[in-house]
């Protein structure tokens, strides 16, 4: 039966340096899939190891199910075991001995199951990952998306309250990662799981999460499903680290709602969706994904001169580098054919709501 996850105020302080996780909270509900995204040492793996109870927290709570299985503060700490939780890890991890049966079967032997459960069970989730026809083969005859599955299966043939999966596809070769990322979502919602998954990979995540939590340092950026994330980026690294590479400089002459007026760097005026905080006069940033720039549409309010610099024709599409307001923006078109060449005029579009203005403080830098 699957349960909520709550991790409130988490806190993990290694000997030396920052924290490693920094007052980290967030809810999963029952049956959802949350997926922990950021570069390496942001926080997200030592995140889940202490969901797990592999790893100790300095402060804060974790609660499963409504029951808390680690409190610092009141020196609670449920060992791994009495967690009821279903982990797949980075390597396979599997026991290259047995069979894939026996490996599937293993934890079934220090739980209370009868041997008609055991047997139901198994085939059952041999069935879930598609691995039924494999069952009295060795593990070692496998392929790594199989050993894979093989894991999987292991990990929810208990029936987990709680399935934990820290990079469970990054040793895969780039076709099986695609494969078995598609499989790993669908797999998961049948059987209802929660789910708690780490990686780097952003299309990964977006594949599979209900909903993507961004981390940085040790802090929880922002958590949100993947249309929110990509469309509403909560601050200057997170829309950088989700693909929002072009930057604009300017300064906000007036605010109208949501959306700013601004005053260009480089000459001209522009409008950006600006968040409550930027105050008229303040120095802005405004981040632009390349492929949110419509070229050659003219007519618009938000239609600009642009002028093309340089170009790099990818056989499905071209990246173009256009000057624009004194600036260098790069911008993605669709497309077989490249439209125009370097040095020619170009209108763009920049719709306001898909600019965004954040603080000149902030940093969009990557670890």
């Amino acid at each position: 039966m699957s349960a909520a996850l709550d991790v409130r105020d988490l806190r993990k302080q290694f000997v030396i340096g920052r924290p490693a996780v920094d007052g980290v909270s967030f809810h999963v509900p029952a049956g959802e899939i949350v997926v922990l995204l950021g570069p390496s040492g942001c926080g997200k793996t030592t995140t889940l190891r202490c969901v797990a109870g592999l790893e100790h927290p300095t402060d804060g709570e974790i609660s499963i199910g409504g029951t808390a299985v680690s409190a610092p503060a009141r020196g609670l700490l449920v060992p791994p075991r009495h967690r009821n939780i279903g982990m797949v890890f980075q390597s396979y991890a599997v026991w290259p001995h047995m069979t894939v049966k026996q490996n599937v079967a293993f934890p079934l032997k220090h739980r209370d199951v009868s041997g008609a459960e055991t047997e139901r069970r198994i085939a059952g989730a041999l069935e879930l990952v598609g691995l039924t026809e494999y069952a009295s083969r060795p593990v070692t005859a496998l392929s790594g998306g199989q050993m894979q599955r093989v894991a999987l299966a292991r990990s929810l043939v208990y029936q987990p309250q709680l399935l934990l999966l820290d990079e469970p596809l990054s040793n895969l070769d780039a076709k099986l990662r695609l494969r078995l990322r598609d499989d790993l979502r669908r797999i998961i919602k049948q059987t209802g799981v929660t789910a708690l998954y780490v990686t780097h990979d952003q299309s990964e995540a977006v594949a599979l999460g209900d909903r993507i939590g961004v981390m940085r340092e040790g802090k929880l950026l922002q958590l949100a499903p993947a249309a929110d994330l990509y469309n509403r980026p909560a601050d200057l690294f997170v829309a950088n680290f989700t693909g929002a590479s072009n930057l604009l400089h300017g300064q906000v002459l007036e605010r109208q709602g949501e959306f700013a007026t601004l005053a260009m760097q480089g000459g001209g005026r522009f409008r950006a969706w600006a968040p409550p905080a930027i105050a008229v006069g303040e120095r802005v940033q405004v981040a632009v994904r390349p492929e949110n720039i419509q070229l050659g549409v003219n007519g618009s309010e938000h239609s600009y001169d642009a002028r093309v610099v340089a170009q790099r024709y990818h056989g499905t599409q071209t990246t173009y580098e256009l000057e624009l307001f004194g600036e260098r923006i790069e911008v993605v078109e669709l497309g077989t054919a490249a439209r125009h060449g370097v040095g020619s005029p170009v209108k763009l579009t920049l719709p306001p709501n898909l600019c965004w203005a954040y603080a000149a403080s902030e940093t969009a830098g990557q670890e």
